[in-house]
C-alpha cells in the first residue's frame, strides 16, 4: 500500500513523461528490502533493473568524496608573505633562510623555515653564502654618514681657451657641497693646501668622516692622503676607469655642468670661483634632493605643508643673473 501511494502521487505531479527525483526513488530502494524480489514487478513502476541501479548510484554515492567538501589542509603561503620573503633577500645578502625566518616572525608572520627556502628557491635565489656582496650603492647608504668624495672638474675660459681645473668635496649624508678652489696648473702641492682648508672648514665635523673616495689621480700625492689620515680618515681608491665607486661625486660634477657650465661663459679663474660660490649657496641652501627626500642640504625637515593657497604669494629670486630661480612662499 505504501509502495502504491507514493507511485500515485508521482504520477499525479507528472502528467505527460515520469520522472523519479532523487527524493523518488529514496522509496521504492528502502521498501524493496520489505518486499520479495519477485513481486518487485507487481508492486513498482519501474523494472527491477532501475531499481538495483539506484541502489548502487546511492552506495557509489555514498562512498564518492570528489563532491564532498574536502578538509582543509596545509594552506598556501600568502603573496604578500612571498613578496617579503624575497625583499629580505635580495636588502640582505648575508641573510640565510633561517635568519629571514626569525625576521618573518618578529613582525609577526609565523612561516616554517622550510616554506622560506622553498620560496628562495623557487625564486632562483641561492644561499646565502652563495650570494654576491654588496654593490657599491649598497655600500655607499651604509657608509654615507662617515663618507666625503672629492674629484676634479675642468672648464675652459671663452677668450684665451685655458682650461681651469676645479677641485670639488661632497659630503655623502648630507650632500653637501664645498668648493676647494680653482687653478690652471693643479700641482700636487696646490691640491694638498686645498685638502688643509678642507679641513679648517669642517673643523669639528671631520671627526665624524671615516672614508674618502678619490680617484687614482697623481695629483692627489702622499702628502694629500696624510692630511685625511691624520684625522682618522681612510683613503677609498676608486678602481681605473670606474666612475660608479666615485658615483656620488661625479653626479655632482654633471650637475655643476648642465646647470651652470653648460650655459655662461668663463673669463678667468676669479669669474670662475665667482659662478661657483654663488652656485654653492644655491646648492646648499636651496636646490632639492632626490636623496634627501627633496629637502637641500641645510635644511634637515620638511615645511610646513601649505594649507590656504590663495593667501599664499610666490616670490622669485633669480640665481646667477637669471639662470636660475628660486621660488619661496610669502604670506
Amino acid at each position: 500500500m505504501l509502495a502504491l501511494q507514493h507511485e500515485n502521487a508521482v504520477l499525479h505531479r507528472q502528467l505527460t513523461r515520469v520522472r523519479y527525483e532523487p527524493a523518488d526513488r529514496l522509496w521504492p530502494a528502502a521498501l524493496s528490502r520489505l518486499i520479495p524480489r519477485h513481486r518487485w514487478g507487481q508492486v513498482f513502476a519501474v523494472a527491477p533493473a532501475t531499481i538495483l541501479a539506484w541502489h548502487q548510484s546511492l552506495v557509489a554515492r555514498k562512498w564518492d568524496y570528489s563532491k564532498r567538501p574536502r578538509r582543509p589542509g596545509r594552506p598556501p603561503t600568502r603573496v604578500a608573505v612571498k613578496r617579503l620573503v624575497l625583499r629580505l633577500a635580495r636588502e640582505n645578502s648575508r641573510w640565510g633562510h633561517r635568519r629571514i625566518q626569525g625576521e618573518l616572525a618578529r613582525l609577526g608572520y609565523p612561516v616554517a623555515a622550510s616554506t622560506v627556502w622553498e620560496i628562495l628557491n623557487a625564486a632562483g635565489i641561492d644561499p646565502a653564502p652563495r650570494r654576491s656582496g654588496p654593490t657599491w650603492r649598497q655600500f655607499l647608504r651604509a657608509q654615507a654618514k662617515g663618507l666625503i668624495a672629492c674629484d676634479f672638474l675642468h672648464v675652459d675660459c671663452a677668450l684665451t681657451l685655458k682650461r681651469i681645473y676645479i677641485l670639488v668635496f661632497v659630503e655623502h649624508e648630507t650632500r653637501r657641497l664645498h668648493l676647494a678652489g680653482a687653478t690652471a696648473r693643479p700641482t700636487g702641492g696646490w691640491v694638498t693646501q686645498q685638502a688643509r682648508n678642507l679641513a679648517v672648514e669642517l673643523d669639528t665635523r671631520m671627526e665624524k668622516l671615516r672614508f674618502l673616495i678619490r680617484d687614482r689621480d697623481a695629483k692627489f700625492t702622499t702628502s694629500f692622503d696624510a692630511i685625511f689620515a691624520a684625522e682618522d680618515v681612510e683613503i677609498l681608491k676608486s678602481p681605473p676607469r670606474a666612475p660608479r665607486p666615485n658615483a656620488v661625486c661625479e653626479r655632482l660634477v654633471g650637475t655643476l655642468r648642465r646647470e651652470l657650465f653648460d650655459h655662461v661663459l668663463v673669463y678667468n679663474e676669479a669669474h670662475a670661483l665667482a659662478l661657483l660660490r654663488e652656485y654653492a649657496e644655491h646648492y646648499n641652501e636651496h636646490r632639492p634632493h632626490q636623496s634627501r627626500q627633496q629637502l637641500p642640504p641645510g635644511h634637515p625637515m620638511q615645511p610646513t605643508p601649505a594649507t590656504d593657497l590663495d593667501s599664499h604669494h610666490i616670490r622669485r629670486r633669480r640665481v646667477l643673473g637669471g639662470l636660475i630661480n628660486e621660488y619661496q612662499q610669502v604670506a
